[in-house]
């Protein structure tokens, strides 16, 4: 059985599964219920509670969450997944980071930490004018794809003022994407934008510099030089 009622967090539903779930409880039931809430949202953060008392899948039940998940694959923004059956926790974990919204795994006694989860802001993109033709970005924590629709604004913004552009781009809080939704906003902002900075400053440690390397060589014409986190002070002087 599946039941769906309205979350706590902006933009959420909770959906609790129990007994043996069946293709009817998929067509009847979450599909309506996730096709309402995209109706009034872009998209929709999703509490998955499974368990207890969850005893498997009719034939039929997985190909219907399946072709439920990859329809409406651009509506979600978060889900979080509440079980203790064993084989789902350590599928999510394997393959979480495929699916194209951040998602994270909790223990049947963690329902309020995931709750929490769901409404506080995940990682963030900081713009910031530091002088002149110079505009510091810094990345801080884990990306999604809301934190690179309001970068883009403001980044658009800063470019209609200026007659050039150079970016100081600070990673040194910076610990990667939340699905890959978020990375690939983040190639579609670089293509977007590859010819327009002159100079580009990466700070960070070593991973994030080789990453940045990779990245900035195949889209950015600028000229790029890497340095260390310790020496900020280093870039922000080369850079103006």
């Amino acid at each position: 059985m599946i039941e769906v009622t309205p979350g706590r967090a902006e933009a959420s539903i909770d959906v609790r599964m129990t007994g043996k779930l069946t293709a009817k409880d998929y067509e009847d039931v979450l599909a309506p219920a996730l096709q309402a809430a995209l109706e009034t949202h872009d998209r929709v953060k999703v509490l998955v509670q499974i368990g207890p008392g969850f005893d498997g899948f009719e034939a039929g039940a997985l190909w219907s969450d399946a072709k439920l998940g990859l329809s409406h694959w651009r509506g979600f923004d978060r889900v979080a997944v509440v079980t203790d059956v064993d084989w789902i926790e350590h599928t999510m974990k394997i393959f979480g980071f495929a699916m194209p919204c951040p998602v994270r795994v909790f223990d049947l006694d963690e329902v309020d930490e995931a709750r929490r989860w769901l409404g506080e802001s995940l990682g963030s993109i900081h713009l910031a004018e530091a002088g002149g033709d110079v505009l510091q970005v810094q990345m801080i924590g884990k990306l999604d794809s809301a934190a690179y629709a309001r970068a883009e604004e403001r980044l658009d913004a800063f470019i209609r003022d200026h007659d050039s552009l150079k970016l100081l781009l600070d990673l040194r809080e910076f610990d990667g994407w939340q699905g890959l939704s978020a990375l690939g906003d983040h190639f579609s902002l670089v293509r977007e934008h590859y010819r327009i900075p002159s100079k580009v400053a990466v700070v960070g440690d070593a991973a994030w510099q080789k990453l940045a390397e990779r990245i900035l060589s195949r889209f950015v014409k600028a000229e790029t030089r890497y340095f260390d986190e310790d020496d900020f002070a280093d870039a922000t002087a080369w850079i103006t």
